[in-house]
């Protein structure tokens, strides 16, 4: 289908990153190792310009980007999206020499990033965090405690940090921070996850950090992490639509070939019904996505709201749809190596990551009430 709100040139861009994303970057993230970074296929990233186009992008552009690597390698999205993670806090609210010693870097792949907010106790509930930053000196702190699940830990060679500055003071005390990996005291460990993608803890014993490395102000941290957040909600619904059609696309060619009752699977009524369910759901979250990161190119006021919503129906249509196709194409597709196995595995984390699906429902009921409140009037994204 083609989108009413897509001109020919970005059409044809999107076609053009399904290239090479199959030609390029798919036989590089075949050559990985699960778990760990793949830093050929990020220095890939960066000589393809994609990555400096992380930092130049509007919202839209960074959703088809995401999208249409994920439906020829999601290894590559995911390389790719976690780089302007970490990164673009550093690009948003950096200063001019911490932009000028990193980005060039991330850009080109030789230097990885990392957006370090979770915590053991803190991983929804993000105004919770307890990683302490102690006063040292007049200009500087001491990082101690903890993070965990936080992606291509602990090789990144850059982490975005969240910590709490003021005690007691939930959401208003937390100040970002720019750590460079080499920082004495800070030490990682990689988790075993269900997916393929770099997963690990962090250990802070004391980390020194001063002013020079504080993104953005002091205590006013959160407003980094959501405004980041804001930003990639969006793209992490891109990322799931392209799995979606990724699955959609493989179930199409099935039940076209695959004969059984003495025709072919998609003249099964059961079976058509299914595909065009499939086809149904993802066609709403794709131009829901679309509508979200519209809105945030423009400047618009609603955007937590719309964020949450595509974040929320689009990672929920991917599994469904995930899901689907696996029944559709049978035991085959729980075979190690099949592009259903693959997903599968790749389509459950996005319902948790950047916001559980139930904190998504917590922020679009909180955005409905509070437009209530201010306008009197029932509001709608």
């Amino acid at each position: 289908m083609t989108a009413f709100s897509l001109e020919p040139e970005q059409l044809a861009w999107c076609e053009e990153l399904r290239a090479l994303a199959a030609e390029r970057l798919l036989p590089l993230a075949g050559k990985g190792e699960p778990g760990r970074v793949n830093r050929p296929l990020v220095a890939e990233l960066g000589a393809l310009g994609l990555l400096p186009r992380l930092f130049t992008s509007g919202a839209l552009d960074l959703c088809l980007m995401r999208e249409s690597l994920a439906r020829a390698c999601t290894e590559a999205e995911t390389a790719l999206a976690l780089q302007g993670l970490g990164a673009h806090p550093v690009h948003a609210h950096g200063t001019e020499a911490q932009r000028a010693r990193w980005l060039p870097r991330v850009s080109d792949g030789s230097a990885v990033a990392a957006f370090a907010l979770s915590e053991p106790g803190a991983g929804s509930d993000a105004a919770a965090l307890a990683l302490r930053a102690e006063p040292d000196g007049r200009s500087g702190w001491r990082l101690t405690g903890e993070k965990c699940w936080i992606s291509n830990a602990p090789e990144a060679d850059l982490y975005t940090v969240f910590a709490r500055t003021t005690p007691g003071a939930g959401a208003r005390g937390v100040t970002a921070f720019l750590v460079p990996a080499d920082r004495p005291g800070l030490t990682g460990t990689p988790l075993d996850m269900l997916s393929p993608h770099p997963v690990g803890a962090l250990a802070f014993d004391a980390v020194p950090v001063g002013a020079d490395d504080v993104l953005g102000d002091v205590d006013r941290g959160f407003r980094v992490a959501m405004g980041t957040l804001n930003l990639f909600r969006p793209s992490v619904g891109a990322f799931a639509v392209g799995m979606a059609r990724a699955a959609l696309d493989a179930t199409l060619a099935h039940t076209r070939a695959r004969h059984a009752f003495g025709g072919p699977l998609s003249d099964l009524q059961t079976v058509s019904h299914q595909v065009a369910e499939m086809a149904l759901r993802t066609e709403a979250a794709r131009l829901m996505v679309y509508a979200a990161a519209t809105a945030y190119d423009a400047g618009a006021p609603d955007v937590p709201g719309r964020a949450a919503m595509a974040k929320l129906l689009a990672t929920e249509t991917a599994q469904y749809v995930v899901d689907r196709a696996v029944q559709l194409h049978g035991a085959r597709a729980l075979r190690r190596g099949h592009l259903l196995e693959h997903l599968y595995r790749e389509v459950r984390a996005p319902r948790v990551y950047e916001g559980a699906s139930e904190v998504q429902r917590d922020i679009i009921a909180k955005e409905l009430f509070r437009t209530r409140d201010t306008t009197g009037t029932e509001a709608a994204p």
